[in-house]
């Protein structure tokens, strides 16, 4: 009854140690508490776990005792018993308590889920390895709903755990549970994992960061052709692709992925299917491989990848329309300049070109480099236009005036046409040259010493830098600069895009996960 407990429960606070040595048969009356009202059960979901450590004897029956309250239909009991849930935390329940604590993850109560969170960080601190073991159980064997928000627990949580809790050992623990759960993950659950484990202390190495790539790798598919009807496969590539961006440089190299772009996403460019209805998925593709270019290492078949994308240069650069007899053009229209397009495809060019500069010289025959050096000078032309265009649009505009969405837009094209205006020049020289350095158009400009803002000549007369822009942008509207029609009429998009994640869920994309079970396993 609620008296004797209150009886008991008053001796056990002001007489632990006569408790524990004459009060077995008392830490069973509150054992028996659970079975009661509610005014037993929360005196219950208190006094358990006081004297918990005291009856090792009991110890199965008090966390069981414990657990009944945590699946109370009273939210306040829940709420008290899982509160109460780290002090059972010790020794080998350790990974039992963290079990529990993520299977409770599943409540849509939020301050109950509050209180999960806050006991799961608790147990950390006491042990970190057993707490992962009990998540990353629950990741691998656990109902769909548990393993998405232990997932994005541990996602949100382990950057925030101190050094002395997050210890190498701890790390490289992370690091291999997560290899055994990218086996099988959808889009979104892939993304959550690599940013989690590229954040990790141990991995910031080269050889960490190249271990990365690998996981990337395997998840890519690169040995495998590309099906450019299939969404799900352009959108798994894509996905990969911006996970592995961040990890590349000098030391860990690309040349993987731009090769597969190179044989298999290039030649497919015009059907590719696009995951997402608004996006462009040609130009983003195009981007992707420009910001991994300047990341190749030593290649295979690198005259190969240059024509490649020499080949699909010369597509998106139209020769001049021919003229009749009195002067004026033969076409009703002229072509459409596609700026966003040349850029990353001249970039990516000028950027392998660096490790083949003869290629234009003594790969490319006569007939073909003449005709590649028309389709630049016409388009040289049409790209002067639109500088002096952009330029007398922004003219002393600045501040405020700048951030409008159509300045902004005007800004970026102007980034743009000014990029592929220095690669052209370069590629003017006699021989091609490929020493001039651009940033491209959708990448924060680097600042540097002594320098604080972008030159005149990016900005028009003077303004603001563009935002810088995440790894993993988010959805946004696309953007199109419509220049004054007029000979040379074009549009410069800046679209960025992320999902969050596969079409189809679990099952499709990353791979099929198969059943796991379902109900609770405390």
């Amino acid at each position: 009854c609620v008296a004797q407990l209150h009886v008991l429960l008053f001796q056990g606070v002001i007489q632990d140690i006569y408790f524990t040595l004459q009060h077995k048969d008392a830490y069973q009356v509150i054992l028996d508490g659970v079975k009661g009202g509610p005014k037993e059960k929360r005196l219950a979901a208190q006094f358990i776990p006081k004297f918990f450590s005291s009856f090792p004897e009991l110890a199965d029956a008090a966390i069981n005792a414990q657990l009944d309250l945590c699946e109370d239909e009273d939210v306040s009991i829940r709420r008290q018993a899982i509160k109460e849930l780290p002090r059972f935390a010790t020794g080998e329940n350790i990974l039992r308590v963290a079990d529990i604590l993520t299977q409770l993850l599943q409540t849509d109560d939020t301050a109950e889920f509050n209180q999960v969170n806050a006991a799961l960080i608790s147990i950390f601190k006491i042990d970190a390895k057993g707490t992962l073991g009990g998540l990353f159980s629950q990741i691998l064997q656990g109902e769909d709903i548990v393993r998405e928000r232990a997932i994005k627990f541990l996602s949100a949580k382990l950057k925030t755990l101190p050094e002395d809790v997050m210890t190498k050992e701890v790390e490289e623990y992370v690091f291999a549970e997560t290899k055994k759960v990218l086996e099988d993950v959808t889009g979104e659950e892939f993304v959550l994992l690599m940013r989690m484990v590229s954040g990790l202390r141990v991995l910031q190495t080269v050889h960490g960061r190249q271990q990365l790539v690998e996981l990337v790798v395997e998840q890519a598919f690169l040995e495998q052709a590309l099906n450019p009807a299939d969404p799900d496969t352009v959108d798994r590539l894509l996905q990969c692709t911006r996970q592995a961006l961040p990890l590349f440089s000098k030391n860990v190299h690309s040349t993987r992925f731009v090769t597969y772009f190179c044989d298999h996403v290039l030649p497919n460019l015009s059907t590719l299917t696009s995951p997402v209805a608004e996006l462009d998925i040609q130009l983003e593709v195009l981007k992707l491989l420009a910001e991994m270019s300047p990341f190749c290492g030593d290649m295979e078949k690198l005259e190969a990848n240059l024509n490649m994308l020499f080949t699909k240069l010369l597509e998106f650069m139209p020769l001049p329309p021919e003229e009749v007899e009195n002067g004026e053009n033969s076409a009703s229209e002229e072509p459409k300049l596609q700026f966003s397009y040349v850029e990353c495809l001249l970039y990516g060019f000028h950027q392998l070109g660096k490790k083949l500069p003869d290629f234009l010289l003594d790969k490319v025959d006569a007939e073909r480099l003449k005709d590649f050096k028309i389709r630049l000078q016409y388009f040289a032309r049409g790209l002067q236009v639109y500088i002096r265009q952009l330029r007398v649009a922004l003219q002393g505009k600045t501040g405020d005036a700048l951030k409008t969405e159509e300045n902004k837009i005007k800004v970026v094209a102007l980034k743009i046409t000014n990029n592929i205006n220095v690669l052209i020049k370069d590629l003017f020289h006699n021989p091609p040259s490929y020493k001039s350095t651009v940033t491209l158009s959708w990448k924060p400009v680097q600042k540097t010493r002594g320098s604080s803002r972008p030159s005149g000549e990016e900005m028009g007369s003077g303004g603001s830098t563009k935002k810088q822009i995440s790894p993993l942008p988010r959805r946004d509207a696309r953007q199109i600069y419509n220049p004054p029609s007029g000979k040379y009429s074009a549009s410069i998009g800046n679209f960025n895009y992320e999902r969050g994640g596969f079409r189809g869920g679990r099952g499709r994309g990353f791979g099929a996960r198969g059943n796991r079970s379902r109900g609770r396993i405390y």
